[in-house]
């Protein structure tokens, strides 16, 4: 992706079901299961780079020793960070305690991080300081063991305000105003709840308290807990936890938003965020690694039973198409296939704006995601090319001779490796208003390859704001002397803020919604905005479910086309020689390339929850307003 764009977190969980001296006897070592979250975190690095965390419980500890370790970073390589202290703090154990090298109970006993339940968090914070104490996992402490609760997830929620207020209800005084803090203090409302109501009953039984708290651990029902937390929630996550004791869940939200895959044996139960990383890290098939359902809990109880329970009634299946397009790592196979399917289901347009002049047209991606659709697009170009050397040799209507056949058959599509990306420059490119002076030099591009007078087509997966085409490559390409430069979007037109995850907050950001706004004034139909904005906010009183997105009405009287069109005389000026023109994908070839994944309510504004025609019109009121609050 050209522009600059933030998005979801990771999630890694590990449950060990077997001794930690099992491990040792077979792979060598008791610390398996952090060498393992190490690489989980790691293969999903691309999913955060603000900061990550880790965590552990041992189960059975003796009262007085340390059963829970955390340790958070927000350094430049925080996933690096976080475990390089988790090895040095260990080889000082072994350096000081030699003995404990052979000695799993000791390591345990003695040695943090070391444990049984282990949850991996990497982040990419969407607003908000990023400083350690916003890094997950988050702890709320107690010394009653089963009251204890780690929290890490992939999520935003667009109620926090609602949620918030009803914690002050129940009594409790909130120590953030952040929906992370919010919903762990939600969850573990109810499983205190949860522990009084069982040692109640214990105690009833005949049971003191020191009896009891083994009892509680088998009679505590996690998955009750969040029935009752997760009632009115309303985002997009999948949201994992670990109780003191050892119980462990991951939650999945009821549209299948946000993802989560999970993988059992006799030897581990391990959940995250992509397929992938759980067939790389573990050395598992593709089938074997299942999908987490809407609305789902993966629950995996102290005594290592795993359950599946449907928490929240699934809504209509809703995950995002984003993960597919761009987010996710495309050595999923599924994913790698939507994304050639993409580049192919875009090319006729592509052709069109070609007039089918393959021959002078060379075919490009601006790295690094785009390859894969690319990969799809050249393949339609080559099809497309065989056609027409097909008809040349058969239709011809003369007789044509061995050096015309040669020569027909030599046409190929021409691939180049246009655009480079210098990723040294990018970790400077962090606010808007440092990023002007530095964007125009985040690409190198290739010299020689483009003929005067030859199409340029170049491959992006998506256009969100459009600024690193405008200031950068367009400019770049240009000098290269093409005809005509095409730049293909093999997502659609991104014309609406995302508040599940993604850091696309503002409308006035997003080119698709400037490009709308210049052509109502372009047809004197500029009052559509004011009669937008009095919608709007008529309906801040009204309840979530019965508010209407208004803002479709912005892109309404204009075709896909007009605001492609649009967008493409706003990204280039008068400094640039060659024709410009931006395609987009549609949203209905969008769905055929990815039909298990139809969340697209950043390309259609059909949010799959009540929360978020809410968020849109607020993000709409705030843009008619001047307000730079972020809509949720």
């Amino acid at each position: 992706m050209s522009d600059f764009l933030k998005h979801e977190c990771g999630i890694a969980m590990i449950r060990l079901l077997k001794p930690l001296e099992y491990y040792k006897e077979k792979y060598g070592s008791a610390f398996y299961g952090v060498n393992k979250m190490y690489l989980m975190m790691e293969k999903q690095h691309n999913r955060g780079q603000d900061g990550a965390g880790f965590a552990s419980i041992k189960l059975d500890t003796q009262p007085g020793q340390r059963y829970i370790s955390r340790v958070r970073s927000i350094a430049q390589q925080p996933i690096q960070d976080i475990f390089g202290q988790i090895n040095d703090r260990i080889n000082n154990e072994f350096k000081l305690h030699p003995e404990y090298l052979d000695d799993v109970a000791a390591q345990k006993k003695h040695i943090p991080y070391i444990g049984e339940v282990l949850l991996g968090h990497v982040r990419y914070g969407t607003f908000g300081k990023n400083s350690v104490e916003s890094v997950h996992p988050f702890l709320r402490q107690n010394n009653w063991m089963h009251r204890n609760l780690i929290m890490a997830g992939n999520f935003n929620m667009t109620n926090v305000k609602e949620l918030f207020d009803n914690l002050i209800q129940l009594g409790q005084h909130p120590k953030d105003y952040t929906d992370t803090i919010t919903i762990m203090e939600k969850i573990g409302h109810f499983l205190d709840d949860a522990v009084s109501k069982i040692y109640k009953d214990l105690k009833k039984e005949g049971y003191n308290k020191q009896e009891a708290s083994p009892l509680i651990a088998e009679r505590l029902k996690v998955a009750k807990i969040l029935k009752r937390a997760a009632k009115n929630w309303d985002g997009g996550y999948a949201m994992a936890g670990l109780i003191g004791h050892g119980d462990a869940f991951v939650l999945r939200d009821p549209a299948g938003i946000r993802p989560a895959y999970y993988y059992k044996d006799d030897e581990v139960v391990v959940i995250a965020s992509e397929r992938p990383v759980i067939q790389t890290v573990f050395n598992v098939k593709f089938e074997d690694v299942k999908e987490l359902q809407p609305g789902q809990a993966i629950i995996t109880k102290k005594s290592g039973e795993m359950r599946l329970k449907q928490i929240l009634e699934p809504l209509e299946k809703k995950s995002c198409s984003f993960e597919r397009i761009y987010f996710s790592r495309g050595s999923d196979a599924e994913i790698y296939q939507e994304r050639k399917t993409l580049g192919k289901l875009v090319m006729p347009k592509v052709l069109e704006a070609i007039n089918n002049d393959t021959k002078n047209t060379v075919f490009s991606y601006i790295p690094n995601t785009a390859e894969t659709s690319f990969y799809g697009m050249v393949q339609m170009a080559e099809k497309f090319i065989n056609q027409k050397k097909t008809e040349a040799i058969l239709n011809g209507q003369r007789s044509i001779s061995a050096e015309e056949v040669t020569e027909i058959l030599s046409e190929r599509a021409r691939v180049e490796k246009i655009a480079i990306k210098d990723v040294k420059l990018r970790t400077f490119i962090t606010e808007d208003s440092s990023r002007d002076d530095l964007v125009a030099h985040v690409y190198d591009i290739t010299y020689g390859v483009v003929k005067p007078n030859d199409n340029l087509v170049i491959i992006d997966d998506s256009i969100v704001r459009g600024t690193t085409l405008k200031k950068s490559i367009l400019k770049m390409l240009d000098r290269l002397n093409p005809k005509k430069i095409i730049v293909v979007s093999s997502a659609p037109q991104i014309r609406y803020p995302d508040c599940y995850g993604i850091d696309m907050a503002n409308l006035e950001g997003l080119i698709a919604f400037q490009a709308a706004l210049e052509l109502l004034k372009d047809n004197n139909q500029y009052s559509i905005v004011d009669e937008v904005y009095k919608k709007c906010l008529d309906q801040t009183d009204l309840a979530d479910k019965e508010v209407i997105n208004f803002v479709k009405e912005i892109y309404e009287p204009f075709t896909d086309e007009q605001i492609s069109d649009k967008i493409s005389e706003l990204l280039s000026d008068d400094t640039i020689n060659a024709e410009v023109k931006i395609i987009f994908q549609s949203v209905e070839n969008l769905h055929k390339a990815c039909p298990e994944h139809l969340g697209d309510w950043y390309f259609t504004g059909n949010y799959p929850t009540v929360g978020g025609n809410r968020v849109v019109n607020r993000a709409f009121i705030n843009f008619y307003e001047g307000n730079k609050e972020r809509a949720y």
